[in-house]
């Protein structure tokens, strides 16, 4: 591949498939055992403060690390980047598997999250690398369908995994996994040298970020991971409150990973094909999510599955839009470093919209803290890109 130049048809799907499997990867990884970490005190999980440093662990490392590895994949390239978080997920997973100790658990976390700060960002960057910009709204719509499926799958499977055998067997799964991944991104991913760049001051990159271009896609990606963290985390609570069994609520949370997997394909085909710009796509899934959020204030079975469904297509539009917006605004050589800097931004949405809600919930309802996440979302983002004017 000519460095300087992009690409002018699609990647072949060789090419593509262990980028997708990366995304799938970092998903399983991180809900699998979120979700399970406090089912089973005797996987060191003693109390809900140690449960939720184990939690804070691997998202933190992300925040602090993503741009970190972003810039890094600028530098060095994205493919030793992706290989590399690759295999160092793998090696943090048997950590705990060979140890099987508290401590250990601790260390392990750490280094699943730090692994996924390398890789995640980098299989986005090579995502964009490789398709020409006609064609990244249906690239990040496939890529974001599997990550999607990678949330789905993980705390059901990671659940069946730990029922039989604590946290050992799941970490031992991930281990095998991330092997395997990178394993295969080193037959499959062809090499993607670094692009040559300008020197970069921090006011530079300060401008960059700053920028609209950057702000009103990012925003727009935190908004909907933020809904989606919630929709995943207080509808199930809202579904005990309304007397609903686990089954139930299980089944509305699956309703919302299925929402969001469906649509992020179709929505970046439509892109692609003109059928909708990203202006409007952004704009159209806001209001969806946001409506959504207000469905949840709805009691019984029909607000939390309505609302399910809503936040689902809401964020399975703004995905694949957000990135392709952000690929096709940034200079090829600086496409790690943006990307990484956009998923800051979502793990700060996914921290923050379940503390707004908690925080309104705690002094209200928890039907104020959705009414809270849904006029932020109508809002706030919508002022954002509505003054940004239209991108395509």
């Amino acid at each position: 591949m000519n460095p300087t130049s992009a690409p002018r048809q699609a990647a072949p799907a060789r090419q593509m498939w262990p980028l997708y499997a990366a995304g799938f990867t970092t998903a399983f990884g991180a809900h699998g055992i979120a979700a399970n970490l406090g089912g089973f005190s005797d996987d060191a999980v003693t109390s809900l403060l140690v449960l939720g440093g184990l939690l804070a662990l691997y998202d933190g490392a992300e925040v602090l690390l993503k741009p970190v590895f972003g810039a890094l994949a600028d530098r060095i390239g994205a493919r030793p980047v992706l290989l590399g978080g690759l295999a160092a997920f793998a090696a943090a997973s048997a950590l705990y598997v060979l140890a099987d100790s508290p401590g250990w658990l601790w260390a392990a976390r750490l280094g699943q999250g730090a692994a996924a700060s390398a890789f995640s960002p980098s299989a986005s960057a090579l995502v964009a690398r490789l398709n020409p910009a006609a064609g990244h709204g249906r690239a990040f719509g496939s890529y974001g369908f599997y990550k999607s499926i990678g949330y789905t799958l993980g705390p059901l499977l990671g659940g069946v995994l730990v029922w039989a055998g604590g946290l050992r067997p799941l970490f031992t799964v991930l281990a095998v996994l991330g092997a395997a991944v990178a394993v295969w991104a080193a037959v499959a991913v062809p090499v993607v040298p670094p692009l040559p760049k300008a020197r970069q001051t921090v006011l530079d990159l300060a401008r960059r970020l700053a920028d609209p271009v950057f702000l009103a896609p990012t925003a727009a990606l935190a908004a909907a991971t933020a809904a989606l963290s919630v929709g995943v985390g207080f509808l199930p609570v809202s579904g005990r409150a309304a007397g609903l069994g686990t089954v139930a609520t299980g089944a509305a949370v699956s309703v919302l990973a299925a929402c969001a997997a469906l649509v992020q394909p179709r929505a970046g085909r439509a892109l692609d094909e003109g059928r909708l710009t990203t202006r409007s796509g952004l704009l159209a899934g806001l209001l969806v999510t946001a409506a959504g959020m207000a469905c949840a204030m709805l009691p019984g079975l029909t607000g939390v599955l309505c609302a399910a469904a809503l936040i689902g297509a809401g964020t399975g539009l703004i995905t694949p839009l957000g990135f392709a917006a952000l690929a096709s605004s940034t200079p090829p050589e600086r496409l790690g470093q943006t990307m990484g800097s956009a998923e800051l931004g979502r793990e700060l949405g996914d921290a923050g919209g379940p503390l707004l809600v908690a925080a309104v919930a705690t002094a209200t309802t928890l039907t104020y803290g959705y009414a809270a996440l849904a006029v932020l979302l109508a809002a706030g983002p919508v002022v954002v890109l509505v003054r940004r004017g239209g991108n395509r």
